[in-house]
């Protein structure tokens, strides 16, 4: 099952149409309420480009100006609320991301699918250097989660949540694969080291 092709794909859009979704707000007001949130987190978000990302909003018709607001003698403040047609993309597009995998290219995956150009040795070195990283993301990602227990029901934390266990994840997989290089377990690492002993590299390699 493929996903839909959007008008709009920058994700940005989706966490501004569901924070309007709450309430009408001006665009000052979303990026206050995004961080507030935490959405800031889960969300890669340019607070310099949410202006355009609103008016990218209002010109396909998913928000609309609501009114204005003055507060003292600051600048007027234009407020946007979600339309009708806003409301259906929010729902269309937050339900193709929850159902449908997607094929994404995490950075780390790529390096994993290079590292053979580098000798068994220092990758190891360097896998030790990010599974010590990643523990200690672990343990204090795990005492932050505990302290937002107390103040926010579990619902608002799905995403720290999911955060948190990928992280573990993937130190569970560091662990395991540093242990199979140790031992010299792992399929193919004496080719690996001997091609960086004597620079031939072996027919398995070729393949």
């Amino acid at each position: 099952m493929a996903r839909k092709r959007r008008k709009l794909t920058n994700p940005l859009a989706l966490a501004v149409m569901t924070t309007l979704w709450q309430k009408p707000m001006h665009p000052y007001e979303i990026a206050q309420t995004l961080r507030s949130q935490g959405k800031d987190a889960s969300t890669k978000t340019n607070y310099g480009s949410l202006y355009t990302v609103v008016q990218n909003l209002e010109k396909h018709g998913f928000v609309e100006v609501t009114g204005v607001e003055r507060q003292g003698n600051r600048p007027e403040r234009t407020v946007y609320g979600l339309t009708e047609a806003g409301r259906q993309e929010m729902a269309e597009w937050l339900s193709d991301l929850l159902a449908i995998p997607a094929k994404e290219y995490p950075i780390f995956e790529t390096a994993l699918s290079l590292m053979a150009a580098l000798p068994p040795e220092e990758v190891e070195r360097l896998l030790e250097m990010r599974l010590s990283s990643l523990e200690v993301q672990v343990a204090s990602g795990r005492g932050a989660l505990e302290k937002l227990y107390e103040t926010l029901p579990r619902l608002f934390l799905v995403e720290v949540e999911y955060q948190l266990h990928m992280v573990e994840a993937q130190a569970q997989w560091v662990r395991g694969f540093l242990d199979e290089v140790r031992k010299g377990s792992l399929p193919g690492v004496d080719e690996w080291r001997r091609f960086h002993e004597t620079g031939e590299l072996p027919a398995e390699f070729t393949t």
